[in-house]
C-alpha cells in the first residue's frame, strides 16, 4: 500500500466512525486537496484489497473488518505519545474516580467500568471474581447498526455467551482487540471486542473492556482501555 492509500483508509475509518455512514470520494477530496477521480481511483485499489466495500445503496464506501484490523495493527505501531491529546483528560477522570474505591476491589472495577461507557459510549464488561458485570447495553442498541432485528439477535446472542468465551479464549496481552467476525461468537453481529487483562485480588486473569460497533474510534478506545486494566493493576 502507498502512503496515500493508508491515509485515504485511516480517513474513511475515522469519517465512518463519526458520521454512520459511507464515505464518499468528493468528502476526501476535499481532505487530501485532491480530484474526485483520483480518490475514486485509490478508493477502488482499496477495494481490491478487501479493505473497504460499497453498501449496495450507497455510491460511498465503508471499512471491512479487513480494513479495520490493518489499521488497528497500524495503531498499534504508533507510539502512545502522540496519539489523542485530549486522553489525558479522559485518564485523570477515571482516575480520580475509582481511586475512591481503591479500597474495594468490586467497587473500583465497577467504576472503571461505568467510566468506560461513558466515555467511550460502548457496552462495558468486567470480570470480578467468577461474575461478568455489565454496564451500558443501551448504548449497544441505540447504535444505527443494530436497528435491523437479525443483526440485534446476533448482539443478544453473543452478549449471552460472551463470558464462558472468555473464560475459553483467555486473551492474555494488556490489550486484545477481536473484530467483527474475529469473535467466534458473533462472527455477524458487527461487533468488536477490545479488552485489557489485569491483575487483581480475584484472579491473575481478570479482564476490562468495551463492546461496541465495529464502526468506532479505535485510538481513543484503545488507549483507554489499555491505561484502565493497568491503573486497576497498580490500584488494586
Amino acid at each position: 500500500m502507498t502512503e496515500r492509500q493508508i491515509q485515504i483508509l485511516a480517513a474513511i475509518i475515522e469519517q465512518h466512525a463519526e458520521i454512520a455512514a459511507p464515505i464518499g470520494s468528493v468528502m476526501l477530496a476535499k481532505l487530501f486537496n485532491v480530484s474526485s477521480a483520483t480518490i475514486r481511483s485509490e478508493m477502488a485499489r482499496l477495494e481490491e484489497m478487501g479493505l473497504i466495500a460499497q453498501p449496495h445503496t450507497s455510491a460511498g464506501r465503508i471499512p471491512t473488518d479487513t480494513g479495520y484490523r490493518f489499521y488497528v495493527n497500524m495503531l498499534n505501531n504508533i507510539p502512545d505519545s502522540n496519539l489523542l491529546p485530549e486522553f489525558d483528560r479522559s485518564a485523570r477522570a477515571i482516575e480520580a474516580r475509582v481511586n475512591t474505591h481503591s479500597s474495594h476491589a468490586d467497587r473500583a472495577i465497577r467504576s472503571a467500568v461505568d467510566s468506560l461507557v461513558e466515555l467511550t459510549h460502548n457496552l462495558g464488561i468486567a470480570t470480578i471474581g467468577d461474575e461478568l458485570y455489565m454496564s451500558g447495553i443501551g448504548n449497544l442498541f441505540s447504535q444505527p447498526e443494530f436497528a435491523r432485528a437479525n443483526h440485534a439477535q446476533s448482539l443478544a446472542r453473543l452478549l449471552d455467551n460472551l463470558e464462558p468465551w472468555l473464560r475459553e479464549a483467555a486473551p492474555n496481552e494488556p490489550l486484545n482487540v477481536y473484530i467483527g467476525a474475529e469473535n467466534p461468537i458473533g462472527k455477524t453481529s458487527g461487533v468488536s471486542l477490545i479488552i485489557s487483562r489485569f491483575r487483581s485480588p480475584y484472579s491473575d486473569r481478570s479482564y476490562i473492556g468495551v463492546l461496541g460497533s465495529t464502526r468506532q474510534s479505535y485510538a481513543k478506545v484503545m488507549k483507554l482501555v489499555k491505561h484502565t486494566g493497568a491503573m486497576l493493576e497498580e490500584i488494586l
